[in-house]
């Protein structure tokens, strides 16, 4: 992986960035380290109307019918100091339990797109079992397709571009997999203890019991 601050090549399970020092740590001192309970679409800036919400909403369900493992998640808003929406989204993607994500779709297999439109910025953050599949160059173009949109307002477009622009790669990766599966292996050990990071971000919001059947006389 990049260090989301100073964009070094870095170990994934490494705690600390070894050329600039950032960590996780860093965000949870200005954000608190408690998880933070999100949906898939957080437009929290209100830059969307109702119904490009659920314009956006619509394409973010097709994203995880086409890709069943994997899920997509939009949030937008300030940063609040975080120093850059890179530096955000990771650590949003690290703290968020998306309650209307299936338990077995760990953060490990999310992305998330944020925007901040008070610093202008938006970035495109994965998890680590997306990292033999998608590179820098691919969330570059995924912005890009976005961008003349979003400079006109239309952010409910612009998003939906780079989600179809995302799909398209992640379907041509997952092709070429297939006939090279060496490839794409993961290259590195998964960060340590990432099954409890993963049961402690989706415990609390499992999907409720269904409710028992009412019974006439």
């Amino acid at each position: 992986m990049k260090c989301p601050r100073c964009v070094q090549v870095i170990h994934r399970g490494a705690v600390l960035c070894p050329h600039c020092g950032f960590g996780i740590a860093d965000m949870d001192a200005k954000h608190g380290s408690d998880n933070v309970v999100l949906r898939r679409l957080a437009d929290g800036a209100g830059l969307m109307k109702s119904r490009e919400r659920t314009k956006v909403q619509a394409a973010l369900d097709d994203f995880c019918r086409r890709f069943p493992q994997l899920f997509f998640a939009v949030y937008t808003g300030s940063s609040q100091g975080a120093g850059n929406a890179r530096q955000f989204g990771f650590w949003l993607l690290n703290r968020a339990a998306f309650e209307d994500v299936p338990v077995d779709r760990p953060n490990e297999a999310g992305i998330l797109l944020v925007i901040d439109p008070d610093a202008k910025s938006a970035s495109v953050t994965w998890g680590y079992l997306l990292d033999p599949f998608l590179t820098e160059e691919d969330s570059f173009l995924c912005l890009s397709r976005a961008h003349a949109y979003w400079l006109d307002g239309h952010f409910a477009e612009g998003t939906v571009r780079l989600i179809s622009q995302l799909g398209s790669i992640l379907a041509k990766r997952a092709a070429q997999a297939r006939r090279d599966p060496d490839r794409f292996e993961r290259k590195v050990a998964p960060p340590p203890k990432t099954g409890e990071i993963a049961r402690r971000i989706r415990e609390g919001h499992r999907p409720p019991a269904p409710k028992a059947a009412e019974v006439t006389t």
